[in-house]
């Protein structure tokens, strides 16, 4: 059970008892799966590689489904791992993912592993929700990756150049967790501060480093779970539980783009379409259109993952109302995630009792690519 270690396809076909959709279950180990982060892609552009993590050694392990023949890889064999802060280069190279004392990628022709960071005495936050799961973000180029560290006593947002391997800290904050470089900008960045004042953007270099939008304290908002959306200047981002707002940060206005539970909310790479997660109650994985007006969502499929997380079960922010103990195991999360031809949506259920990646087809849509955006800044 080695690096580079061969398994054969788990892969199995069934559809959805209730649309009809076609589900593939990607892995079929008697142990914990899951697929990134849901902002984060699970693929390479190309789509050749599906990234995964697993379990099946013992202890949480970076794998890939060679999607041409459907073998399943081992690509690391370590002890350090920070198992959400694993990142596909665009171009289907490198692997890029943390240790506790650094920044690392692995070249997926010859695994070989090379550190391009040392956190210098830093780490990532403690815990395993928010900021504590320790996700990174690569520039759409290939040629910036910012990872969220703790370092004397402050949060910091680490700016790497993947060609030179030069590190600068390009902002500071109360907290930093979840960042991610605009779609279409290899300037900027969004990123979740503390909960009280959540939604944050920086330009790569520090500049422009402000809150975005002021929720509402009277009414306890939680805003939560944010995305860019491609081709504007847009962040969409879940108001829990009440639906998804769309806020432009230049103007800081906003809207509403749908008005459910929507959970864990993910935009396909034409910035035109959304899927997402719901709970309390499930209704299952929802698709919905981001369009100017608040839009209707449909039933993709079920996953019957149980999304364990019972502070979710409030109509505010229950970090309002004083401290709270979150036991919350990401996996159990469905987190689904598009494909870069939009064409799919993988997600992660524990439905048959170990959790397990899956990956449901989607209804053919009209194409209403959005090619306006302009980077500013």
């Amino acid at each position: 059970m080695a690096k580079g270690k061969i398994y054969p396809s788990e892969a199995r076909l069934f559809c959805d008892t209730e649309t009809g959709a076609q589900i593939r279950q990607v892995t079929n180990d008697g142990s914990i799966h899951h697929h990134p982060f849901y902002y984060i892609p699970a693929f390479d552009d190309a789509m050749r590689w599906l990234f995964f993590v697993s379990h099946r050694t013992g202890s949480p392990q970076f794998f890939a489904e060679d999607r041409e023949i459907g073998e399943l890889v081992q690509l690391t064999d370590r002890p350090d791992l920070n198992e959400w802060s694993l990142h596909p280069s665009h171009d289907g190279n490198y692997l890029y993912f943390t240790t506790d004392t650094g920044g690392w990628r692995l070249r997926l022709d010859t695994l070989a592993e090379e550190q391009l960071v040392d956190f210098a005495g830093g780490s990532k936050a403690a815990g395993m929700v928010g900021a504590g799961m320790g996700t990174t973000t690569l520039s759409h180029d290939d040629n910036w990756w910012a990872i969220p560290i703790r370092r004397s006593g402050s949060a910091q947002l680490l700016v790497v150049d993947t060609r030179s391997t030069e590190a600068c800290v390009a902002c500071e904050n109360e907290s930093i967790g979840h960042p991610q470089f605009h779609p279409n900008d290899s300037t900027l960045l969004r990123y979740g501060g503390p909960y009280q004042n959540r939604i944050w953007v920086t330009q790569r270099d520090g500049s422009q480093h402000r809150l975005i939008y002021r929720r509402d304290e009277a009414k306890k908002e939680w805003i939560v779970h944010e995305c860019w959306r491609p081709f504007t200047r847009e962040i969409l981002t879940t108001n829990w539980p009440h639906g998804v707002m769309a806020i432009n940060t230049d103007s800081g206005e906003w809207r509403w783009v749908t008005r459910f539970n929507a959970w864990h909310p993910m935009v396909d790479p034409s910035g035109r379409h959304m899927v997402t997660d719901t709970k309390f109650p499930d209704i299952g994985l929802q698709f919905f259109t981001v369009d100017e007006g608040i839009t209707s969502p449909r039933l993709l499929c079920r996953p019957e993952a149980s999304s364990i997380g019972e502070h979710w079960n409030t109509d505010h922010c229950p970090y309002d109302d004083g401290p709270i103990d979150v036991y919350a195991p990401q996996y159990t999360h469905p987190h689904p995630s598009f494909s870069p031809d939009g064409s799919t949506v993988v997600y992660t259920s524990d439905r048959s009792g170990h959790s397990q990646v899956y990956e449901v087809t989607l209804p053919a849509v009209p194409d209403h690519s959005n090619t306006s955006f302009a980077s500013k800044g």
